[in-house]
């Protein structure tokens, strides 16, 4: 598909956030757990004066259809559990989404388990899908980021990737946890997840420009 680059910001897998997706360990645990997943293509409508939430879209290649972002949202009750990417409510087939490095490889290590599944569990995710899709509405889907939103969902984001580096990852890996890494992450991540939420409030609220022709 082509898209006016005058008119839209195209993300693909070199954009910033589009790779943040891609090399953050965490954010594994997003994709296989809870299903979220992120599209190969997204776009960000640049005539318009509203903020990001209110201009994204996703585009269909299947049927062409550029989808408002908020189809796939936590609000809907259709922003998680899209294990095999997102689907599209217009023709009922599957939008290509990115997929996170060490998703990638767990999958891989573990494919001789699921491998041969894969056709009959695809199956039976989409055919509950068309129902999930069938009562949509974007009026109550807000920025969870917005107003002092962003310092809560930074500190989550924080909680959980403290629990991921500093204790879940050396019992995977054998390595010892010791009270100095247990001590020292507490800042660390504390810092770094207020930073997170403020750069994605920042990131959400932006607004377009209604003048760009």
């Amino acid at each position: 598909m082509n898209f006016d680059p005058k008119k839209y910001k195209i993300y693909t897998w070199k954009s910033g956030v589009m790779l943040h997706w891609i090399i953050n360990p965490g954010l594994a645990i997003n994709e296989l757990i809870l299903g979220q997943r992120i599209p190969k293509v997204s776009l960000e409508d640049k005539t318009v004066d509203k903020p990001r939430v209110e201009r994204s879209y996703v585009p269909c290649p299947h049927c062409k259809t550029l989808h408002d972002s908020r189809t796939w949202s936590t609000q809907n009750g259709t922003g998680f559990k899209n294990w095999f990417g997102l689907y599209c409510p217009d023709c009922g087939e599957v939008i290509p989404c990115l997929m996170n490095a060490f998703t990638f490889i767990i999958l891989a290590v573990t494919f001789p388990l699921w491998g041969w599944f894969r056709g009959i569990l695809r199956k039976v995710w989409l055919d509950k899908q068309a129902q999930r899709f069938e009562q949509l509405g974007f009026e109550s889907v807000y920025n969870p980021f917005a107003g002092s939103g962003w310092v809560k969902q930074g500190l989550i984001w924080a909680a959980f990737m403290y629990v991921l580096m500093t204790l879940i990852f050396p019992l995977l890996t054998n390595d010892p946890i010791t009270q100095k890494d247990v001590l020292v992450g507490v800042p660390i991540w504390l810092v770094g997840g207020l930073i997170f939420g403020y750069f994605l409030k920042r990131f959400m609220d932006k607004k377009g420009d209604s003048a760009v022709t």
